[in-house]
């Protein structure tokens, strides 16, 4: 069976969780939380970055740290994970959807600025499949408007924007080491910050909104409750393990790269399926390969086709807005062009650095071999 997703693993984890171990430091911010945030913050090129027990977490952070309160609107695609909008619901916000762009089912820029309202506080941007948003757009429209960008790059980590790095554009950055990621650690995630005024209060909401942090490094005699916040700190375990995997992250992302690229040489040209999008003045990570057929019910006739050739396949989100259980905290504006319907078709290809260029081959034979058949 070819997987469609295995957790990442580079050999090194079991040494450094050893070593962690035997520091007697395991509950955070020690001597791999350190390594890590530094290496976050050289490598996306931000003011700071701080680990998160999730991306989620960090999300809600940001909700805070932009004071998000009861009545404020969001704007985001609807085509998302539900952790792009419940850390904003908690605050009491109010989502309000636009269309995507087929080609990299991102946020569709050109609809971001008619469905600010004068209750509109920010903008989430969310790099599906670590292709990035247009985000020049995005910021002229912010700054304009005096918004808040938070950039929801859980998939993003290693992908850039015009040189960029995804999470060091907007306000506030937002990553994910889940275990689906191209980095984990089973659970976890950073938030990075890229807005001065919200260095010190970051520490303090991560920190059960206290100032420990500070105390830690002996700058107080006492710490106190200083701000709202919770436990944000993941252990020091679980940064142990991760940084095992960011020292590895070029020779990762070149072999996930090199997949990605075989696909689509392979995927590309073949007229019966539309493949992944890479505008131009981008660098993505290869997160996902993703193909996309006539329809709901070709996608699951491929999903049944690949599982009998021993392949898993996945397609991903259900748009948000469709959940009428939760319609009193969202509403789509404008037209749904694009979500719903794209996201029927799309179908997610097997990619990790378990593969090799043969499992690729086989996968795109058997794509082929269903239009055949």
């Amino acid at each position: 069976m070819i997987q469609f997703n295995v957790p990442l693993i580079t050999g090194n984890e079991l040494d450094n969780l050893s070593h962690a171990i035997a520091s007697s430091k395991l509950s955070g911010d020690g001597e791999y939380t350190k390594k890590c945030h530094s290496w976050l913050e050289d490598c996306c090129q931000v003011k700071k970055a701080l680990l998160t027990t999730s991306c989620t977490h960090a999300m809600e952070m940001a909700a805070i740290l932009i004071d998000t309160k009861p009545g404020d609107e969001i704007i985001m695609a609807s085509y998302t994970f539900v952790s792009s909008a419940n850390p904003f619901i908690l605050r009491g916000a109010k989502i309000v959807f636009v269309d995507i762009r087929p080609d990299t089912m991102n946020i569709d820029e050109t609809k971001i600025e008619s469905a600010i309202t004068e209750k509109t506080k920010a903008i989430v941007p969310v790099h599906y499949g670590g292709v990035a948003c247009e985000m020049d757009s995005i910021m002229n429209i912010a700054i304009k408007h005096n918004l808040f960008v938070i950039e929801d790059a859980a998939q993003g980590l290693m992908s850039k924007y015009k040189g960029k790095p995804l999470g060091s554009i907007g306000h506030v950055g937002c990553i994910s080491f889940h275990s689906t990621k191209n980095y984990q650690c089973g659970e976890g995630g950073a938030i990075l910050l890229n807005d001065e005024s919200f260095l010190q209060r970051a520490e303090y909401i991560r920190e059960k909104g206290t100032n420990r942090g500070e105390f830690i490094k002996g700058k107080v005699e006492l710490y106190r409750w200083i701000d709202i916040g919770s436990s944000y700190l993941p252990s020091e375990l679980n940064a142990a393990f991760l940084f095992a995997q960011l020292e590895s992250a070029k020779e990762v992302n070149d072999k996930r790269l090199s997949l990605w690229h075989e696909y689509n040489d392979r995927l590309s040209s073949f007229e019966k399926i539309n493949v992944q999008i890479i505008p131009d003045n981008l660098e993505h990570n290869a997160h996902t390969f993703f193909i996309k057929l006539k329809d709901i019910d070709e996608r699951q006739a491929m999903i049944e086709h690949l599982k009998a050739n021993k392949i898993e396949s996945a397609f991903h989100y259900i748009p948000l807005h469709e959940s009428k259980k939760c319609s009193m905290y969202n509403y789509f504006y404008g037209e749904d062009k694009y979500t719903t319907i794209d996201s029927e078709r799309l179908l997610r290809l097997p990619l990790h650095t378990n593969l090799d260029i043969l499992d690729v081959k086989y996968v795109c034979n058997k794509v082929k071999e269903f239009f055949n058949d």
